[in-house]
């Protein structure tokens, strides 16, 4: 593969030896993935090479005793792909992260192959669920979901399991115009329950914790 294809890593974390780790995992991932730098502050996810990287591989708990929240919204309301990378597998952390808008939360017990996949699939934007994230997803019992139409919820559940919103408008007879609007609706939807959904891996999060689509349907 040119190098020019090569997914780019920006890796956040406070740990060398965890560092070292996700470089020889990239290294080794097929197609390779090139970690351009890292740092043990958000910094290096500011500052070149690593603002150009196309994913982004955080800590949450960084020097400071409490999680990095704050640092991942910046990244996240600035375009970011992050992958949150943590110790921390409680629910409320994973949720608090996807909530923020994250691209996934990979726990460091789950080894290279699903933060690897994570990251490929960061860097397409196409979904992808690691365990951790899937178990969290699962039991949210939170009120704070928003009403859909039968029709948003057909358009929406079509286009997670579509490639392309041209796809989605054949199947269902509409134009891509209409498609469009109904998953800005959606979009919308979430963002005023306060759980905003800016790319389709978000929302795919949104419609598994809501139960809109079961997780071995995608």
């Amino acid at each position: 593969m040119a190098s020019a294809e090569l997914t780019k890593v920006v890796v956040i974390d406070d740990h060398p030896a965890i560092v070292a780790g996700i470089e020889a995992w990239c290294a080794a991932a097929d197609p390779p993935i090139e970690v351009v730098d890292s740092g043990q502050t958000p910094a290096g996810a500011w500052t070149e090479p690593g603002l150009s990287a196309d994913v982004v591989v955080f800590d949450l708990q960084l020097t400071e005793q409490v999680p990095a929240y704050g640092e991942v919204r910046r990244l996240v309301d600035s375009g970011r792909q992050v992958i949150v990378y943590s110790m921390r597998e409680d629910r409320d952390t994973i949720l608090t992260c996807l909530d923020l808008g994250v691209f996934a939360h990979v726990a460091k017990t789950e080894g290279p192959r699903h933060l690897v996949h994570a990251i490929h699939a960061a860097s397409r934007n196409l979904p992808y669920t690691p365990p951790t994230m899937a178990r969290a997803m699962s039991t949210d019992a939170r009120r704070d979901r928003p009403k859909l139409t039968a029709r948003e919820t057909d358009v929406l559940v079509n286009w997670f399991a579509c490639e392309s919103k041209e796809m989605v408008a054949r199947k269902l007879g509409l134009s891509v115009r209409t498609v469009s609007s109904y998953i800005d609706r959606v979009r919308i939807r979430y963002a005023n329950a306060g759980r905003p959904a800016s790319t389709k891996a978000a929302l795919v999060a949104r419609a598994i914790q809501d139960g809109l689509v079961r997780l071995e349907e995608l």
